[in-house]
Formats: C-alpha cells, sequence, structure tokens
C-alpha cells in the first residue's frame, strides 16, 4: 500500500491529474479522428466545386 501512495503523490492536487488525463484523451481523440477520415481535404475540394 505504501508503494501505491507514492506514485499517486507524484500530482499535487486531483485537478492536475485530471488535467493530464484530459490532455491525453484529447490527443488520442485528434489522432483517431485524422486515422478515420474518409475523405482527404483535396478530395472534398474536388467534391465542393462539383456540386
Amino acid at each position: 500500500m505504501k508503494k501505491r501512495t507514492k506514485v499517486v503523490g507524484v500530482f499535487p492536487n486531483p485537478e492536475s491529474c485530471e488535467r493530464l488525463i484530459g490532455s491525453l484523451l484529447m490527443e488520442q481523440h485528434e489522432e483517431w479522428m485524422e486515422e478515420k477520415a474518409y475523405l482527404t481535404e483535396k478530395e472534398m475540394e474536388k467534391s465542393a466545386f462539383c456540386a
């Protein structure tokens, strides 16, 4: 139990831990969105000119 409290003690408060986790999740989400793009920007531009 003592070892775990040392690891958790790295964060000065719960908010700092939440900010770190939130920023990691946002970065992962952005990467996922880029990977899941069905159309590239060029393809979208072409389709906009055709419409």
